[in-house]
């Protein structure tokens, strides 16, 4: 027993902490009487049995009806919530409708609509049609290029440089809302893309977030569709204003050629 005892010592000596308790008790087992290691298998078997009884039937009832909820659920969702008919056939419709229109639309906006042909006129046309907001910088010495500047004092009135000057700001102002107003659409036709593609395969349920991203989208499109149509009101005021200034003008002229009239008629 001693000699025994005494190689114990030596493996728990090498062994961890958690190793020497398992070495211990397999070498106790094995020096306990070949009774008392029936005896101990008899209990652990006893155990293991009560265990597996209890996952089996307390436990495994629970989890079986927790499997039955959950497949109850699904089918709910699957059926009323959100059916899997409508679902492919929302699908196979935005499929078939992408399908017939995308080529189309590529086409329709592929469309070259720049007319001028002559160097000025061409370098500004190809810029306001450009769509691309870090342009805009260049539209001012190209419409000054093309258009001349306003005259100088001593080559034209005071009133008709100011209506030549804003008629040159206001161009210039709807010009560069028409650059904004193009690169706008791209935007939002390049996002109305990715809504239709994400309806496509989109997950049930995600119906609501892509309502959602499309109410926004609705929302900035008709922002910009306000400020366009506000550059077109500043055009049409301005417009109405320097007509208004032309019969100013013209009635101003009249009563002067009336005054020259009377003084010719009264001079002896």
């Amino acid at each position: 027993m001693k000699k025994y005892f005494r190689h114990l010592e030596a493996i728990s000596a090498k062994l961890g902490r958690g190793k020497r308790l398992v070495a211990v008790s397999l070498i106790a087992l094995l020096l306990l009487p070949g009774t008392a290691r029936a005896a101990g298998l008899t209990d652990i078997i006893t155990l293991l049995t009560t265990i597996t009884s209890t996952i089996q039937n307390a436990i495994g009832g629970v989890l079986t009806g927790i499997q039955t909820l959950n497949s109850t659920i699904n089918n709910f969702r699957q059926q009323v919530i959100w059916p899997v008919t409508a679902l492919n056939q929302t699908r196979t419709f935005v499929n078939s409708t992408r399908a017939q229109y995308q080529t189309l639309m590529a086409q329709v906006h592929a469309i070259n609509n720049n007319s001028a042909t002559l160097a000025n006129p061409t370098q500004l046309e190809s810029v306001f049609r450009s769509a691309q907001a870090g342009s805009i910088a260049q539209l001012q010495p190209l419409y000054t290029n093309l258009y001349t500047p306003v005259p100088l004092a001593k080559d034209a009135k005071p009133i008709q440089r100011n209506l030549m000057d804003m008629d040159d700001a206001l161009a210039m102002g709807s010009l560069k809302t028409s650059v904004l107003a193009d690169q706008t659409t791209a935007g939002m036709l390049t996002l109305a893309d990715s809504i239709e593609r994400q309806s496509a395969t989109a997950a049930p349920g995600s119906g609501p977030m892509l309502a959602a991203e499309a109410q926004v989208a609705s929302l900035e499109s008709q922002a910009y569709l306000a400020k366009v149509l506000a550059a077109e009101l500043r055009q049409e005021a301005a417009k109405l204003a320097h007509q208004n200034t032309l019969l100013k003008q013209s009635a101003t002229a009249t009563r002067n050629l009336q005054n020259q009239i009377q003084q010719v008629l009264a001079h002896p």
